[in-house]
């Protein structure tokens, strides 16, 4: 799998225009232009999400990303890119949609 590297600092939403942000801010591990860059191991929350489902909100909450193994990885954990499998997820862990990666480290390709 190939794609540009993602990054804490990377601009993702979700499908509805919720803004999605890691859960906490990550430290150590590796750095490009000193954002750390984002694994399978790092948490994600969505907010601002105006999702509603016959009027009732359903609002995206999270994210669930699914990382390629036997890539590349950092401190053992496989690293996150724009085309990694995600899910953004509501309260009940519904499915939503995918996350729309808005801006990655596009001159750092992983192949």
């Amino acid at each position: 799998m190939s794609g540009s590297l993602l990054a804490a600092d990377a601009v993702i939403g979700c499908p509805h225009g919720g803004r999605v942000t890691p859960a906490a801010t990550p430290s150590g591990g590796v750095r490009v232009a000193g954002a750390v860059v984002a694994t399978a191991a790092h948490g994600y929350l969505v907010t601002g999400c105006p999702h509603t489902v016959d009027g009732v909100p359903s609002p995206c909450v999270s994210v669930r990303w699914t990382a390629h193994g036997g890539g590349v990885t950092v401190d053992g954990e496989p690293v996150l890119l724009d085309t990694s499998a995600a899910e953004c997820l509501s309260a009940a862990f519904l499915s939503q949609g995918p996350p729309v990666v808005r801006s990655a480290r596009r001159g750092v390709v992983v192949r």
